[in-house]
């Protein structure tokens, strides 16, 4: 058997436009041959999933799943929200979440698990391309885990059991006992949700971010014409500010509007009567960050005679 290398893999992408997954496969089958392995695309149906890769899909569904100390969450996309509302493409969200729970999480590894069908994920979602018409792409995928105490999940606006268009997993790290200990960790998921933290802590803020907003903040004050010895001051308020827009453990609690999460976190940790640490979260909200095309739709209708004359 022909040793199949990365190079010849982009070659074959190049010259298919078939994911990564598949030609490998087709490589190996055609034993290295690149136009035995466009002949087995083909043959597979796989050259006409190829040719709706282009088209972009920012619809679809995230899912989540977990499983005591680890949980997984998901994003399939499809071009139109009629897919999403597809049974059968709502079950196979729902399967790759579950599948995706022996994995480590990330993307290739997900696409390469197999189901129950004994299918793997790619194939599946290559097979219902060629039966409802739509690209849909696995888009990201991520993981969370804790050593000791549980990942909870929380999907908005579900359209079905852990699949919706935001999904959050939080990680809690407790000898706390695990029924309760996940129920607020359902709650601050529900928080997360809302109020979509970017980062954990201030501690885990970035550098440069910290620059460059602390940059905005002091070009705003100057703009007000506060003198040079009151913008450090100011800029230095407004960022514990910013720390509570951003930082989860800074925002206020969304589900009593009061209190600071750290202090809920306290608080579980005392209800609990054990210590309660917020080892990480993810949080997905459907399409965020894909470039959608802009669409005319008269303008469509009548360059295709649909107006009236």
């Amino acid at each position: 058997m022909a040793d199949v290398t990365a190079a010849m893999v982009k070659q074959l992408r190049d010259k298919s436009g078939a994911g990564m997954m598949d030609c490998k496969r087709a490589l190996t089958e055609a034993g290295g041959e690149i136009e035995a392995a466009i002949d087995w695309l083909r043959k597979k149906g796989l050259a006409t999933a190829a040719k709706k890769a282009g088209r972009v899909a920012a619809e679809g569904l995230v899912a989540a799943a977990t499983d005591g100390g680890k949980g997984i969450i998901i994003e399939l996309n499809s071009e139109t929200d009629f897919v999403a509302r597809n049974t059968e493409f709502q079950d196979l969200v729902g399967a790759v979440a579950q599948v995706a729970l022996g994995t480590d999480g990330d993307v290739d590894s997900v696409a390469a698990a197999t189901t129950s069908d004994g299918r793997t994920v790619s194939d599946r979602i290559t097979d219902l391309i060629g039966e409802i018409g739509e690209n849909l792409v696995l888009r990201r995928t991520d993981a969370v885990s804790v050593g000791r105490g549980t990942v909870s999940s929380y999907i908005h606006n579900a359209a079905a059991p852990g699949l919706g268009r935001i999904g959050v997993l939080v990680g809690l790290e407790s000898e706390a006992d695990s029924d309760a200990l996940s129920e607020f960790g359902r709650k601050l998921a529900m928080h997360i949700a809302a109020a979509n933290p970017s980062w954990l802590s201030r501690d885990d803020v970035d550098a440069a971010s910290i620059e460059r907003e602390r940059e905005i903040l002091r070009e705003q004050a100057r703009s007000e014409g506060k003198p040079e010895q009151i913008v450090d001051k100011m800029v230095e308020g407004r960022m514990r500010k910013y720390f509570e827009e951003v930082c989860l453990l800074d925002q206020t609690y969304v589900i009593d509007g009061e209190s600071r999460v750290s202090a809920a976190v306290e608080a579980a940790a005392t209800e609990l009567a054990s210590p309660v640490t917020v080892a990480g979260f993810v949080r997905y909200q459907l399409g965020e960050g894909v470039e959608r095309a802009e669409t005319d739709f008269a303008a469509e209708v009548a360059a295709a005679g649909g107006g009236r004359g």
